[in-house]
């Protein structure tokens, strides 16, 4: 279930207003199409921007995680990503699921700016990922196969 809250704080506003920013600064339409901001445990604001060519893509995220977690943040609070519109303003965007993933590795008590259709909201990251990608061994539980129970699977195939 996604819960979601439409009364931001100054702090998310800071963090918008610091994405933005880079954005204004450093955007370009093939190369640098997104910039992120997070705030680690410690308050400080880490920047990111989205790095591309025609064959590699990195996103605005990873490379603000990489810049916290180089400067020892234990952990990131709050994260939002921003991309230039039509008219070249920069709106919040939500991030891909590759960034969804990577975030959750460093916690998912991470809230998240987002555009809920149109609308900026704030969610918790566990709510954008709730079944995250795990191997098997690292699961704290036993998946069971499906269960056709007495169903014959070829009434199913028909």
């Amino acid at each position: 279930m996604l819960v979601i809250s439409y009364e931001l704080s100054e702090s998310d506003v800071e963090l918008y207003n610091a994405a933005r920013e880079m954005l204004l600064a450093a955007h370009h339409g093939e190369n640098h199409r997104v910039a992120a901001a997070m705030r680690g445990a410690s308050g400080v604001i880490y920047l990111g921007l989205h790095i591309g060519s025609k064959r590699i893509n990195v996103c605005a995220e990873s490379s603000a995680l990489a810049n916290a977690r180089m400067a020892q943040e234990v952990s990131i609070q709050a994260v939002v990503a921003v991309s230039m519109d039509e008219h070249g303003e920069p709106q919040v965007t939500n991030p891909c699921g590759l960034c969804r993933e990577l975030l959750r590795n460093y916690g998912a008590e991470t809230s998240v700016l987002v555009d809920a259709a149109g609308e900026v909201g704030r969610v918790a990251l566990e709510g954008l990922l709730p079944y995250p990608w795990m191997r098997a061994s690292e699961t704290e539980w036993t998946t069971l196969p499906p269960d056709l129970g007495a169903r014959d699977l070829s009434d199913r195939l028909r």
